[in-house]
């Protein structure tokens, strides 16, 4: 026994929910559509989980933060599926795909038919147990990228916080960060390790990095960079009571949080489509190569970016909500649709700071503003040519400014001038215009949420999605093979 279904959506993330609100935007007939998700609730904005859920006062819960509130449309609830006609598969793991034959078999036995898959598998976590650290196992041991995870760590918190114990972050990317200034926002005294001499290694320069490190800093937080973790201390109910370094020293923890990276789920269709970077390689209607009746985005999706004539695998909100309405736009419309022609574009908002950069971070970097006033930004020119740019503190024309200069990649002759025009230089390139985009509130409707005003989560929700950064020498060149690095 089986059920058929004209589309399938396997993967009930951000980017699943998104495709789904697409289809219905273009008229999607009742019973057509389909979405199986290991999850257990409804496709939902996934940044919420390290942007809202841990915070100590008014932090995030469903249903108020499904997708597709992250653009500032309604919440997507069950409600929402059923009223649409489409059916929602949760708690479902899909255990084979047969793309040639077009089905998938679930772990219950059950076969489901499609003629045409958008794969939005997403990824998932590096554990520590992978690479055999000891203790690794412990209960106390936790890790942010589904809403179960986030609900462990909230309890995990609350027992910490209670007995008056403390926190060590393992990683210095994304989740390391927004998780480290969670845990300080629910009074956690925090240490953060990571291998890398500075924080967010692969977007930021040494001298962004000491701006938030100082920051950071001044709110109790302490680092323990260029170090890495050898083996847990664990008491005998099975809870990690210290962090043992690779130098020998010892940290106390109550709590671990480890955010080492990420896997991008495409193991099941390994030997059937054309992998590339760690992910489906698709062309610019984020079809696959290899398969005209597969579609991927998110995460999964390695897809050209023609404007630096490359292959990229981008793990982000923005790319996953853009990329999702493409492809749905692709399938119904085909040629009529443009070729995806997606701006990198990342951001984060900690404490009362927000950044956010577009473009790529190849080339001579040039600073500009005044970090001690608290903003600031760097341009990274290559070949002659401006390429990416990044800005603390900004406004959301001055971020549009910044946008556009990105994308338009002007010609740089000084760059003794260029630093001295400073923020100067991307709004004289003309009229900010909204960057490409097949749902326009997309941009405008980005994260605008502090963890100092938790009131405004519930319609903000963004953020970034796992950075990688290791745990122990093997694990740091094991996620420089396996994970696609951001930009």
């Amino acid at each position: 026994m089986g059920r058929s279904f004209k589309v399938v959506i396997l993967g009930g993330g951000t980017a699943g929910g998104y495709a789904a609100s697409e289809f219905v935007k273009h008229g999607l007939i009742p019973g057509d559509l389909c979405i199986i998700s290991q999850e257990s609730v409804a496709p939902y904005e996934r940044p919420a989980l390290s942007k809202g859920y841990l915070l100590s006062k008014e932090p995030a819960r469903l249903p108020a933060f499904h997708t597709c509130v992250g653009v500032g449309e309604e919440s997507h609830s069950p409600k929402w599926f059923q009223e649409k006609g489409i059916e929602l598969v949760l708690g479902t793991r899909v255990t084979e795909a047969n793309v040639r034959d077009r089905t998938l078999i679930t772990a219950a036995g059950e076969t489901i038919s499609y003629s045409t898959l958008v794969v939005a598998t997403g990824a998932r976590v590096l554990k520590l147990d992978e690479f055999g650290v000891t203790g690794a196992d412990a209960k106390n041991v936790c890790y942010l990228r589904d809403i179960e995870d986030a609900t462990y760590l909230v309890d995990a918190m609350s027992e910490c916080r209670e007995k008056g114990g403390k926190a060590v972050v393992i990683g210095g990317g994304y989740i390391g960060m927004e998780c480290a200034a969670a845990l300080h926002g629910n009074r956690i005294p925090v240490t953060m390790v990571f291998p890398e001499e500075f924080c967010m290694p692969r977007l930021f320069t040494p001298e962004i990095a000491r701006f938030y490190e100082d920051y950071y800093t001044t709110k109790g937080i302490q680092f323990r960079k260029g170090n890495v973790l050898s083996s847990f201390e664990c008491e005998d109910s099975g809870k990690v009571t210290a962090v043992i370094l690779k130098d020998g020293s010892r940290i106390d923890a109550d709590l671990v949080v480890v955010g080492i990276g990420i896997r991008p789920n495409v193991d099941l269709f390994e030997g059937q489509l054309t992998l590339e970077k760690g992910g489906i390689k698709v062309n610019g209607k984020m079809q696959s190569v290899s398969n005209s009746s597969v579609y991927a985005v998110g995460d999964v999706a390695a897809f050209p970016v023609p404007m630096y004539s490359d292959v990229r695998r981008l793990e982000h909100v923005d790319h996953a909500r853009k990329s999702a309405a493409h492809a749905v736009q692709a399938f119904l419309m085909g040629n009529k649709v443009n070729d995806y022609d997606y701006l990198p574009y990342f951001y984060s908002r900690v404490f009362t700071l927000s950044w956010q950069f577009y473009g790529d971070n190849v080339g001579q970097c040039v600073l500009f503003g005044d970090r001690d006033a608290g903003k600031f930004g760097a341009y990274w020119v290559h070949n002659g040519r401006l390429v990416g740019a990044f800005l603390e503190g900004g406004s959301k024309i001055e971020y549009a400014a910044l946008a556009k200069t990105a994308r338009e990649r002007p010609h740089v002759k000084d760059m003794s001038l260029l630093k001295k025009q400073g923020l100067d230089f991307a709004m004289s390139v003309g009229e900010p215009i909204p960057q490409m985009s097949l749902m326009s509130s997309i941009t405008s409707a980005e994260s605008n949420m502090l963890l100092s005003h938790p009131s405004k989560w519930a319609f903000q929700a963004g953020g970034g999605v796992v950075l990688g950064l290791a745990v122990v020498g093997v694990i740091y060149w094991f996620g420089s093979r396996r994970s696609r690095r951001k930009l």
